[in-house]
């Protein structure tokens, strides 16, 4: 069984609760990212995705000084690291995510995406099953 520690991004790049929704929206260009997780020290706390910005930030005329708790995602679907790929192709199917955040405890420790499901051949069905149910309009 392989693992979501095997194939999870571990450089994750975080915003924390002080920043502002520019901030978040600059690295997700600079990283060429669809989402940036909000961390507390290590702590995960929420997320906001690309999505976050236009429908709570933009959309509701919110300056990019406005601080990213207030556009965050805080109902977050989150996996082990020890838990297994197909469960993590699951849940990201179950919930139409794209991204996964990887936790022990509280504590973010990585990412999985639909790309690191799809890099590895023994995935690919996996991979190519979460998308297409991430992709249906339901």
């Amino acid at each position: 069984m392989t693992t979501v520690k095997e194939m999870m991004t571990t450089d994750v790049e975080c915003c924390t609760p002080l920043d502002h929704i520019y901030e978040a929206a600059v690295k997700m260009r600079d990283y060429n990212v669809g989402s940036i997780p909000i961390v507390d020290g290590n702590r995960l706390v929420g997320i906001v995705t690309d999505r976050d910005l236009v429908i709570r930030g933009i959309a509701e005329k919110k300056p990019g000084s406005t601080a990213v708790t207030e556009v965050m995602s805080e109902q977050l679907v989150t996996i082990s690291p020890d838990a297994s790929v197909a469960e993590a192709a699951r849940l990201m199917a179950k919930h139409q995510i794209r991204r996964l955040p990887v936790v022990e405890g509280d504590t973010l420790v990585g990412m999985m995406s639909l790309g690191d499901l799809a890099i590895h051949e023994a995935s690919d069905e996996q991979a190519g099953e979460a998308l297409t149910e991430i992709s249906q309009y339901h």
